[in-house]
């Protein structure tokens, strides 16, 4: 009898464990990692709620993983190494393609959450610069477009036309240029500023010139290239003289003495007086938004070499990985990229521009919805209540037709190298200066250029 009952309990003990092991294991399959490197702490409280809306909605647990986006390729590299990769990464457009290459991503997971939610729901430049053999190497989440921004007002008073072209912009300046009263632009001349090397390659990509190819190294074409030149030496001398960079861009725009800029759209709250510790000063109001309705923007310009232009963006995405629990993976974002979405454009409107303009029965349903979101620091308000609907228009817009430098030809990293290695700028600055002819800036910079590996 007492052997019995022993038997019994060892029994009862060990299907115990079995079930407790077996809950265990259940627990583990509905929990997801998502990486994500929007780590300021509004932010990741914004991603928290997102992914307790999931867990409530499908019963599957998040866990929001901050990470440092500088440090990104390196954990991701070492995670994949040891088979620990998470589920989900919100990366970059510079990992997309070498993560399909490493084996990192999940290019077909991408593919059916695409095809699931609608192709002709994204933007096209979107998805083109994550095209991968078979697919989509991962599915745009949000971006923003370079923008030059613009005095409406004065062009209107001018009769000019907006600076959707080189010749466009030239016409303004010879219009509106009256320094110190007004410059007709504020260029990026200092040569070691990364921003210098943005505003650049969104000025070469207008006129249809870049320096690489499908198989590496392109040399730049001499006549589109001093077209370029010419241009960016014409808006640097209807610049003040000095070594600009965006700080310049913003106060002399913000105080009313540049009719023409570019920059992110990261100014948009700024310029409408939502920010204190960067407030229009063009009047005594530093809440004014007075400023906001004077202004107009472009995202698209062209040059003579290239009538239909090009905007330069900056894409996000979503990543599921090779190591991901799929099914859960590939719900989770779908979730974030439609019931969820506007709950992650909130995360940063103003520079999180809708990649997913909306849904097959209201095509417009998510830019509607990113326009009513509040933008600013220290005031609140909804970019629609700001700007004009063409002006929204023309913001999300600029993702159509976004582009970058090697993202066509497979050659992102190059390209990437090229620009950081800031050889354009330093040739260019001389060209500026008159230290070298068109000729001979061209030549210099495809030497630099092909020394790059």
């Amino acid at each position: 009898m007492t052997l019995h009952v022993k038997t019994q309990t060892a029994r009862l003990m060990a299907g115990a464990a079995l079930g407790l092991a077996l809950s265990a294991v259940a627990v583990q399959a509905d929990t997801i990692r998502f990486w994500t490197t929007e780590e300021q702490p509004e932010r990741l409280a914004k991603q928290e709620e997102m992914a307790a809306a999931f867990k409530e909605s499908s019963g599957v647990e998040v866990e929001v993983i901050p990470v440092s986006e500088s440090d990104l390729g390196t954990r991701a590299t070492a995670a994949f190494a040891a088979g620990d990769l998470p589920d989900v990464i919100y990366h970059p457009l510079q990992y997309a393609l070498p993560w399909v290459e490493a084996g990192i991503l999940d290019t077909d997971a991408a593919t059916d959450v695409i095809a699931d939610l609608g192709v002709d729901t994204f933007a096209p430049g979107a998805l083109a610069m994550a095209a991968a053999e078979g697919g989509t190497a991962a599915v745009p989440v949000d971006g923003w477009t370079q923008m030059v921004v613009y005095r409406k007002d004065l062009f209107d008073e001018k009769g000019l036309a907006a600076p959707t072209s080189y010749a466009a912009v030239e016409a303004a300046l010879e219009a509106l240029h009256n320094p110190p009263e007004m410059y007709g632009f504020v260029s990026a001349t200092k040569v070691d500023e990364n921003f210098m090397s943005q505003v650049l390659e969104h000025v070469f990509l207008a006129n249809g010139v870049s320096p690489v190819g499908p198989d590496g190294f392109k040399p730049l074409e001499e006549g589109p290239t001093i077209e370029v030149l010419d241009f960016y030496k014409a808006i640097s001398k209807a610049s003040p003289p000095g070594e600009l960079y965006w700080k310049q861009s913003r106060e002399l725009y913000f105080a009313g003495q540049a009719a023409m800029i570019i920059w992110s759209p990261f100014i948009l709250d700024e310029l409408a007086g939502l920010r204190d510790s960067a407030p229009p000063t063009i009047n005594d109001d530093p809440t004014t938004d007075a400023l906001a309705a004077a202004t107009g923007i472009v995202t698209n310009f062209s040059g003579p070499s290239n009538p239909d232009g090009a905007a330069w963006g900056d894409i996000r995405y979503f990543g599921i990985t090779s190591d991901a629990d799929t099914d859960n993976a590939m719900d989770f974002v779908r979730f974030s990229m439609d019931e969820g979405y506007t709950q992650t454009l909130s995360i940063a409107p103003e520079g999180k521009f809708p990649v997913r303009r909306g849904t097959a029965d209201n095509p417009t349903a998510y830019v509607e919805a990113w326009a009513e979101l509040p933008v600013g620091v220290d005031r609140k308000a909804p970019l629609g209540d700001l700007y004009a609907q063409e002006m929204i228009d023309e913001i999300v817009g600029g993702l159509d037709v976004a582009q970058r430098w090697g993202v066509a030809e497979g050659q992102l990293a190059l390209a990437s190298k090229m620009i950081n290695g800031q050889a354009i700028n330093r040739v260019v600055r001389q060209y500026i200066d008159g230290e070298v002819d068109g000729p001979a800036a061209v030549a210099a910079m495809n030497e630099e250029l092909s020394k790059v590996e």
